[in-house]
């Protein structure tokens, strides 16, 4: 029977990093699957160049289209709102757009509502409460979702995210071959995402890493820090995280993405874990 997921991502580019491989193997499966972005990612890190004239968000839209291609996304949609950025305080709100993590929650559930409706969505991807690693409009992301699914009465809400321990070694594994960016801080790592008790859905998605690693390539504006990278200009003098990733021999890279994690929130934890995410569903 075929399906309908929708993903709800924070920014262009978290699709890639967490979901892109069961969004693929869906895809490839025959379901339908629908990409939500709640922002344009227009205050993500980037060189200077691409921040003229307030460009960022529009290009990493145009971004997030070429990943959804590589993925077999048959619909995506932005939700209108700005990102409200990763410093101490949220960004002031942009011309005519309010930031993520200022939108009304009501407005913004209605605004998702009416995709899983018109939809008819059987899966809906949503983070947990935290965000993963604590960003404020992931965590905007779980909250409005949540809010939504009732609203449209969608039954599974899935929370993308990895096991601590599996991440925590992953990365001192990546650590021996590769020296990561300053900015990475692997011990926040230690701290984010959810215990391997509470993960309800482990997914194999090695058949479709290099859909994956496409999903990554696409976002090409977050492989540099600001100053660093023109996409078409030949510059890089400086290194992302996913820039990082994308580095990663081939055989390491299928090990460390070539499975994906959820939680259900209404499971309880220590139950047999699912490989299917519309395993059970009526």
């Amino acid at each position: 029977m075929s399906r309908t997921l929708v993903a709800f991502h924070a920014h262009p580019d978290d699709e890639a990093l967490l979901t892109a491989g069961t969004m693929a193997r869906a895809a490839a499966e025959g379901h339908r699957v629908v990409l939500v972005l709640a922002t344009d990612g227009g205050a993500g890190l980037a060189a200077d160049d691409l921040r003229r004239d307030d460009g960022l968000g529009r290009l990493r839209l145009r971004e997030a289209e070429r990943s959804a291609a590589a993925l077999g996304v048959a619909r995506l949609e932005w939700l209108g709102y700005a990102d409200s950025g990763s410093g101490a305080q949220p960004e002031p709100d942009a011309p005519g757009l309010t930031r993520f993590c200022r939108a009304p929650l009501e407005e913004a559930a209605e605004r998702l509502a009416a995709v899983l409706r018109t939809e008819r969505a059987d899966v809906l991807l949503s983070y947990d409460a935290n965000g993963g690693y604590g960003h404020r409009d992931h965590r905007r992301v779980h909250e409005v979702a949540a809010r939504a699914a009732e609203i449209a009465g969608t039954s599974r809400v899935l929370e993308a995210t990895v096991p601590r321990d599996t991440i925590v070694r992953a990365i001192r594994a990546v650590g021996r071959v590769y020296r990561f960016p300053a900015e990475f801080d692997p011990a926040s790592f230690e701290r984010a995402f959810t215990a391997r008790a509470d993960i309800t859905h482990r997914i194999d998605v090695r058949r479709h890493v290099p859909a994956k690693r496409a999903s990554m390539r696409a976002h090409a504006s977050q492989t540099g820090g600001a100053g660093a990278f023109a996409p078409g200009e030949g510059t890089q003098t400086g290194d992302r995280t996913l820039a990082a990733f994308l580095r990663i021999p081939r055989p390491l890279y299928d090990l460390v993405f070539g499975r994906e994690w959820f939680r259900d929130p209404t499971r309880p934890p220590g139950g047999i874990v699912s490989r299917d995410i519309f395993e059970g569903l009526p």
